[in-house]
């Protein structure tokens, strides 16, 4: 079980994301993460355990944007790390994607996408989506 919630509008969307990852916060209390769209690049910051160090995180390190998506984690694939906190990038950092479910066949396609070159940071499932994207 996860959090996810997405923002796109004039407001900044850092507040809007933390606000709406509180209130999902007991869907997922391993990890949690924002990507937020800022200046063309996507910004991410995500760290393991509650949502208060996500705030902590965010407050010395702020992102400013109007778009962006949130993600509170409850570990399926992957021990409760930073790395393994959504959101995932992939290798050129302009895709970035987070998700709720298990996606079966991950290992193979981790290993297709390695034998291609793609390096992966984190040991979710996840992660091979954003890959696949790329």
């Amino acid at each position: 079980m996860c959090g996810i919630i997405g923002y796109v509008g004039y407001r900044d969307a850092l507040p809007i994301l933390l606000d709406g990852l509180r209130r999902l916060e007991y869907r997922g209390y391993d990890s949690a993460g924002v990507a937020v769209l800022e200046d063309g690049q996507i910004a991410v910051r995500k760290t393991a355990g509650k949502l208060g160090r996500l705030v902590e995180i965010t407050s010395r390190d702020p992102v400013r944007g109007h778009v962006g998506i949130g993600h509170t984690r409850w570990a399926t694939h992957g021990i409760p790390t930073d790395d393994n906190a959504h959101p995932h990038a992939d290798c050129t950092g302009r895709f970035v994607v987070i998700h709720n479910g298990i996606i079966e066949n991950f290992l193979a396609l981790r290993e297709r996408l390695q034998s291609e070159g793609h390096r992966f940071r984190s040991d979710t499932d996840t992660e091979a989506l954003a890959h696949l994207i790329e």
